[in-house]
């Protein structure tokens, strides 16, 4: 796009609400769509979304979903054979992901653990429900139905007409492939009780973060199995044992013996092959599908039966699905909106449900230290979601993320850490900052409540105090930063650890600030300053530095980390350029602003960015960047670049993303843009951006809901032009935490082509 002058002729407009309303009533009419039945879970699915079209509840553990032979951390994609369906997923996200537990995959003919692939037809899902045909002829075709609850899923399972025997074969020790590496079973137990009901359990290790987990299992049929067993399998052979019984299968990890030198060449190898099950054979088909149901647990096998019988205490398959759909219309239904096409209400529909698939409720399920507060894992990753995900709960869905900020911190109080990332029970490496502050901070600052502030204030200062006993997966490095301003390239990751760090402090200054603590207020809002330590002038963006004070050699600004020359986590700057990093500085804009040379100046910095193709918005650190041309008095270039973004990187398709969704990251970030609001997380401020709904309802606590009505928002139509909140004149394009929270109305004019609103830029 280009560049379009900022000397724009003031419009003279003289409109109310009732005008707006008018306005919105003849020319929009309102939708009462159903957002179950807009959302399609099989958006970002393929090509880098990593997103899961499975079965669950909203955070609900159970992730029940399609695992295929070329697939993704998600366990999925939409063009290789089905291998089975597993219980446990994680949605979005990079790295060796984790789970995957507990593959069930139903065959006909003779029982086997090996080649487990199938063609698929027919597949289909909406929230919580999939459905699929698997079977790679005619004859030998499948019908499964997939319906979850928070720990436990449901299968249907219709075998062809005729057939002899259907069988249902469970793996215990599956996990989400990604070529044999990442995790492996560590230990596996499997009991085959009678001819409806098997358990088990099995450990793990590996993938994303290393440590270990081990999770249990029980599975019921509604009805009983002709014949029923174990089995184990090894490269090239599966053993079954049938009746009731107890196994214990072969780790898939080196033995002790491996340690010593004691085996082959050949054996050294980790044995990804070594696997153990459970498998019931059922006879000729008579017309009814076959049911299984799973329930899980990190307690034991008793808790999962419990976990089972509790949240599916019959066979209703329709009921489960129905109560998991209704679960998911209250979620979607938190926010309305009308107008735009029916393309983008979907993709906003399938963006606000994958909003809510992570992190996963575990309350009741915490084995790792004793607590009764309620408990969330798999926050993967909170250096991505505490940018648009968490924000977007805290209005929304405010229970929910008064617990997720109970859950960090009691990990705190159990651990000893607020972690930035974590799950099944273990925290993975940190990206860069500690950025559990800004959501901690978040629900200090904008009075969330519900939590214990004292506890709150611990866990902030210890992170931003404290030198970290194991930086590569919790705290901060603080040695040089303290001392010297800046973390210097003693350190892996020293630029953007700087530029984290000062947002992390400038978040920890505004919660000591709300808490009275006046004195920690102004020492972290020195430090949130740093940023100004590896400010090249002459460049124009943040530099790395030695310890000694010397700046790297040989630099660029838009020279991209990391590069095969160094490890993944070496770089200076991780996963980015400099000039992306460089404009996260949003505890101080105007300050960027002042660096770059003034408003002129940083609307240009900023165009380069953009018009150089070097802005990324399928990766977190530079997604603030479109919002920022508004702090330089320039709303309408945020329009431009907002709703470019929006028209151009999301889809309604199974490519539909720009990239890892980040357990809802990047389709957070679609909900606040196309609503016209977008946060500055770990603060109290909005700003406001370009909406393509005319309507967007969003409903708050206790009753109270707050309105955006751009009646003539259209895709010409990108400009606000005129402003007014709850009925007065609004001249600047920034709203309070405080503002939205009350409840209220936000009337947006919209136009073609820009005028002089906003007057002010706070």
């Amino acid at each position: 796009m280009g560049t379009i002058s900022h000397s724009h002729r003031p419009v003279r407009r003289i409109w109310s609400i009732a005008t707006a309303v008018a306005l919105f009533s003849a020319v929009v009419p309102v939708h009462a769509e159903d957002p179950v039945a807009l959302a399609d879970p099989f958006v970002g699915a393929d090509h880098g979304g990593n997103t899961v079209p499975g079965a669950g509840v909203p955070f609900g553990f159970v992730s029940l979903s399609p695992d295929t032979v070329d697939a993704p951390t998600s366990g999925y994609d939409s063009n290789t054979a089905i291998m089975g369906f597993s219980f446990t997923h994680v949605s979005g996200t990079g790295g060796r992901s984790k789970y995957g537990n507990f593959r069930i995959t139903p065959t006909v003919g003779e029982i086997g653990g090996h080649n487990l692939h199938f063609a698929r037809r027919n597949e289909a899902a909406s929230p919580g429900y999939y459905r699929v045909t698997i079977g790679n002829s005619q004859p030998t075709s499948i019908g499964v139905e997939l319906t979850a609850t928070r720990l436990a899923g449901i299968m249907r399972i219709t075998f062809p007409k005729g057939s002899a025997q259907g069988n249902v074969i469970l793996d215990a020790t599956s996990i989400i492939p990604l070529y044999g590496e990442g995790q492996r079973a560590t230990a596996v137990h499997v009991e085959a009780i009678d001819n409806k009901t098997v358990r088990g359990w099995a450990s793990f290790e590996g993938g994303w973060n290393p440590a270990p987990y081990k999770l249990y299992f029980t599975a019921r049929f509604d009805r009983p199995a002709r014949r029923f067993g174990t089995w184990r399998a090894r490269q090239g052979e599966t053993v079954l044992n049938e009746g009731p019984e107890s196994l214990d299968g072969e780790a898939q990890t080196k033995s002790a013996q491996d340690r010593l030198g004691l085996m082959t060449e050949y054996d050294l190898r980790d044995d990804f092959a070594r696997r153990t099950g459970l498998w019931a054979q059922f006879g000729a088909y008579d017309g009814q599908p076959v049911q299984v149901k799973l329930g899980v647990s990190f307690v034991g096998m008793d808790q999962a039966a419990s976990n089972l019988d509790r949240q599916i205490p019959g066979w209703d398959f329709d009921a489960i699905h129905a109560n998991s759909a209704a679960l998911w219309r209250d979620a979607l239904g938190r926010i309305e909106v009308s107008g735009g096409s029916e393309e983008q209400r979907r993709i906003f529909y399938s963006a606000l449900y994958r909003s809510h698939t992570m992190p996963h409720d575990l309350s009741g399920e915490n084995v790792w230290w004793p607590s009764e507060e309620p408990h969330y894992e798999d926050f993967y990753t909170i250096w991505d979601t505490f940018r648009t995900l968490h924000p977007l709960l805290t209005l929304i869905q405010p229970q929910r993320q008064r617990d997720m900020v109970r859950s960090l911190l009691d990990t705190y109080k159990g651990t000893g850490w607020l972690p930035d990332g974590r799950i099944a029970g273990a925290n993975g490496m940190t990206q860069g900052g500690s950025n559990a502050d800004v959501v901690i901070a978040d629900a200090i600052v904008k009075d969330l409540g519900g939590f214990d502030t004292k506890l709150a204030w611990q866990a902030l200062s210890k992170d931003g105090e404290v030198e970290s006993d194991a930086p590569f997966h919790q705290g901060r490095v603080l040695g040089d930063y303290l001392s010297k301003g800046y973390v210097s390239l003693s350190q892996t990751r020293s630029a953007s650890r700087t530029l984290e760090y000062a947002f992390n402090d400038y978040a920890i200054a505004l919660a000591a600030r709300k808490l009275g603590r006046t004195a920690d207020a102004q020492r972290y809002l020195q430090r949130s300053a740093n940023w100004k330590n590896l400010w090249d002038r002459d460049l124009g963006c943040i530099r790395p530095r030695y310890a000694d004070g010397r700046w790297l050699e040989n630099f660029t600004c838009e020279y991209l980390y990391p590069d095969k020359s160094m490890p993944w986590w070496e770089a200076p700057f991780y996963e980015g350029s400099s000039r992306q990093y460089s404009t996260y500085v949003p505890q101080d804009v105007d300050g960027l602003i002042a660096m770059t040379g003034g408003r002129e100046s940083f609307v240009r910095w900023l165009d380069t960015l953009f018009d150089t193709g070097q802005y990324e918005q399928g990766n977190e650190p530079d997604i603030l960047a479109p919002y920022l041309y508004i702090d330089a008095g320039r709303a309408d270039r945020t329009a431009e670049r907002v709703r470019h973004i929006l028209a151009t990187k999301y889809h309604l398709s199974r490519d539909g993303l720009p990239g890892n969704d980040d357990a809802g990251a990047m389709s957070s970030w679609y909900v606040w843009s196309s609503t016209g609001l977008y946060p500055v997380a770990g603060t109290t401020r909005y700003y406001i951006g370009s909406p393509i709904f005319t309507r967007s309802l969003i409903h708050l606590e206790s009753g109270r809901s707050f309105t955006v009505v751009a009646p003539m928002a259209s895709e010409h139509n990108l400009y606000v032009v005129d402003a007014k909140l709850n009925g007065k004149r609004l001249n600047r394009a920034i709203l309070s935490h405080a503002e939205i929270a009350a409840g209220g109305v936000l009337e947006l004019e919209m136009a073609k082509k820009p005028g002089a609103w906003p007057l002010k830029t706070e």
